[in-house]
């Protein structure tokens, strides 16, 4: 692939990616009125990775030849690594970070949406290189 489009598909990953992202910040809010900042941090993240193969899929890397299903399940070992990254950062700042430095306003709703994006090129080249991998011909 040319740089020019893998500068295409990455920013259609970045986009697709803002989208799940959305549905993962929203669902965070929902569920934090009824479970803790930290489950619902880790609950949400199914929400918007579910969100994200779908797009993924549909709008950003070509068919590798793959079942759906092997795919997804690639795709699910690529975001457990990312789900740490989100979750260290997340619950980092709203609980160590932000209140060290006397932070409030929003703190669990910014700390998440900062938390969302750290994962952002490390899950591209995964997905890109392992999820999403051209099956080779035998």
């Amino acid at each position: 692939m040319s740089r020019v489009g893998e500068m295409g598909e990455f920013s259609r990953f970045v986009l697709t990616g803002g989208i799940a992202a959305g549905v993962n910040v929203v669902a965070r809010w929902g569920l934090s009125h009824v479970m803790s900042y930290e489950v619902a941090v880790a609950v949400a993240y199914l929400f918007g990775m579910t969100t994200a193969y779908l797009l993924a899929r549909i709008f950003v890397f070509e068919l590798s030849g793959r079942s759906a299903g092997s795919e997804l399940f690639r795709f699910a070992i690529v975001n457990i690594f990312a789900l740490a990254q989100v979750w260290l950062v997340s619950v980092g700042l709203a609980r160590l970070a932000f209140p060290a430095i006397g932070f409030v306003w929003h703190a669990e709703t910014i700390a998440h949406l900062i938390g969302v994006a750290v994962p952002a090129v490390t899950s591209y080249f995964g997905h890109r290189h392992f999820s999403f991998a051209k099956v080779e011909p035998e």
